[in-house]
């Protein structure tokens, strides 16, 4: 592609969550060519809603006809190897939702598929790209702070209660038989890596607290990484945390070191206290709060453009984000058999499932 002229982008898949995508994306410079989806007419009104250009049932029609230079795979895990393996096949560069594919073995395959055709594969992995974990993480890198001790999140959205849990939005939820962690906690598994690097052992124990439902709902993992150093996620989905709207943070964060501990609140704002002092102090940080999460789906999506336009590699590509499914494999297993799993022993072609 020349890169004197705006990307061609095709966008598969209007279920709930393709609307923070796509409204994203009508604020970034790329020429919107087509939109896909199986349901009839469902395509036709998002390219109404979003101002783009043509509609599609048949996604291989679609990749044949406009030649796009970037496909945006907004669709479930079942067909996500099939649908990056036709767009690669025609030269487009690929952002992924997740959960990235069925499993480790298939999204494996895709990165693959993608080295081959040496074509980016990004994992629309967004939380790393909210405002706060970015201000957190340019914190952290302080040397003033001393040696990190700890980083707990408490995850609360306070939406898994009852037997209509999750219907109104994304009713999947409810039959999901891996739920928390292939949902919910991947996310960070993604942020722990991004704040403070890679573990090495990692000890879950997880359950089901809505019968209603057919995967775990709550529970504990904790990674372990180099010095002692522990970061400790804490998932409860049918209890809250106090917040204007519950999914904005989803919860609330402490980082622990030995001069200062940080604060993370449910309305997106951060806090300082040092060592010895019982004040906390706001921590100045301006955010959009468009879209969804802090605007953290128009950040990943301007971050991918960014890197295509400069040819580097974009955050949570493919190979990367393949270690984040082996920990999460971890995470499963680790609870399973009730002990530490040590993560320098696992290798992609070990855990399959």
């Amino acid at each position: 592609m020349s890169l004197s002229r705006k990307l061609r982008l095709v966008t598969v898949g209007c279920g709930y969550f393709s609307q923070f995508h796509h409204e994203a994306w009508q604020r970034l410079p790329v020429d919107h060519v087509g939109v896909c989806d199986l349901v009839p007419g469902r395509a036709q009104e998002f390219c109404h809603r979003y101002g783009v250009e043509r509609a599609f049932t048949n996604y291989a029609d679609m990749l044949d006809q406009l030649q796009p230079d970037l496909v945006d795979i907004i669709l479930p895990p079942d067909q996500h190897l099939e649908s990056i393996s036709l767009a690669v096949e025609c030269g487009a560069h690929v952002i992924c939702q997740k959960p990235f594919t069925r499993n480790l073995t298939e999204a494996a395959a895709a990165v693959a598929l993608a080295g081959d055709k040496q074509r980016f594969l990004v994992v629309h992995e967004n939380f790393r790209f909210q405002p706060w974990y970015r201000k957190l993480k340019n914190l952290m890198v302080n040397e003033d702070n001393g040696s990190l001790y700890q980083v707990r999140f408490s995850l609360r959205p306070g939406d898994g209660q009852g037997s209509d849990a999750y219907l109104d939005r994304q009713p999947y939820f409810q039959t999901m038989e891996k739920f928390l962690i292939k949902e919910t906690g991947i996310h960070f598994i993604d942020v722990f890596r991004y704040l403070v690097g890679e573990p090495e052992a990692v000890y879950a124990d997880l359950y089901r607290l809505n019968p209603g439902i057919s995967g775990e709902d709550a529970g504990v993992f904790m990674l372990e990484f180099a010095d002692n150093v522990r970061a400790v996620f804490d998932g409860n989905r049918l209890a809250d945390h106090p917040a204007q709207n519950r999914r904005l943070t989803m919860g609330e964060m402490l980082i622990e070191t030995a001069r200062w501990t940080f604060k993370l609140d449910g309305d997106g704002r951060l806090w300082q206290r040092s060592h010895g002092n019982n004040l906390w102090q706001k921590i100045g940080l301006g955010f959009s709060d468009k879209n969804f999460a802090g605007d953290c789906v128009f950040n990943l999506q301007q971050h991918v453009l960014d890197c295509i336009y400069n040819r580097r590699l974009p955050e949570n590509h493919g190979l990367d984000y393949l270690r984040n499914l082996e920990i999460q494999q971890a995470v499963y297993q680790s609870s399973l058999q009730g002990r530490k799993i040590r993560l320098s022993s696992m290798n992609t072609a070990e855990v399959g499932n």
